[in-house]
């Protein structure tokens, strides 16, 4: 029987849409397809997760009202060919791959007709029902399949909409936006330990200093720069520390560290 949505690509990011969906009853788990080349991430949807799986990605969209294609972008033209013959013109088609276009997707599946496409960009933080999720509508799409793509994320993660051309700074910030984040608390972690603290103990100052400097800045009408200031007492420890950091213009490799994620997004699309 069709499926009301098949997910072709049963990998980390997919299973954490899923888990959302699942969790927040938006489709129930015997309307869910989900379609991989993995045997272990199909055993792991089949056994965790109580969806169907299997390795034809054309057998998984057959018939199915939504499709969601979770592929990496160099996977995209081989699995869209793939699908092309199976899937039902009438379907909302969803992608969450990097740089890759409504337009790219139409041109292969639409065959001339309006394929109505929505590009998606979640993040990881889905996983813990933390995620942040922006959604584009391609040419063809219209609120109501805006409507639609949002129940899907939003059980997981705050959705917002955007135009397509903002899409590849969206990756930029919030697609890739996590690793920036463990990155930084993976070398604080590390200065801990070598001003002498335990990796336990340094992991644990981290850790909570990280959540609770979150929830202040999402509870306060304040700037994160005005909060930085707040802590930062002239020629103190802190002040020290940002000092250093800008002598080596830390601020700007930042900013520039991004602009490199999102024309590395640009290049996936072409």
């Amino acid at each position: 029987m069709p499926h009301q949505l098949a997910v072709i690509g049963a990998g980390v990011m997919a299973e954490a849409i899923v888990r959302g969906i699942l969790s927040g009853k938006a489709i129930p788990p015997d309307q869910i397809i989900a379609a991989d080349i993995s045997p272990e991430r199909r055993q792991l949807f089949q056994a965790t997760l109580g969806i169907a799986a299997v390795e034809s990605p054309a057998s998984a969209v057959a018939g199915a009202k939504t499709v969601l294609l979770c592929v990496k972008p160099y996977q995209m033209e081989s699995v869209l060919k793939s699908i092309a013959g199976a899937i039902d013109e009438n379907a909302l088609v969803i992608s969450i791959a990097a740089g890759i276009s409504s337009e790219f997707i139409e041109n292969i599946l639409g065959a001339g007709k309006p394929l109505r496409v929505i590009r998606a960009m979640p993040n990881t933080p889905m996983l813990v029902g933390k995620g942040m999720v922006a959604l584009a509508r391609g040419r063809n799409a219209g609120p109501a399949d805006f409507s639609a793509a949002r129940r899907l994320f939003e059980s997981a993660a705050k959705v917002v909409e955007v135009s397509p051309d903002k899409m590849d700074a969206v990756t930029a910030i919030s697609g890739s936006g996590p690793a920036y984040f463990f990155y930084l608390v993976e070398q604080l972690i590390r200065s801990g330990v070598e001003l002498g603290l335990t990796e336990l103990e340094s992991q644990t100052l981290v850790l909570q200093t990280a959540q609770g400097a979150i929830e202040m800045l999402a509870r306060s009408s304040d700037s994160p720069a005005d909060q930085r200031k707040k802590v930062t007492t002239p020629n103190g420890t802190t002040h020290a520390a940002i000092s250093h950091l800008e002598s080596r213009k830390w601020d700007q490799a930042t900013v520039d560290a991004v602009k490199a994620a999102a024309q590395r997004s640009r290049e996936l699309g072409k």
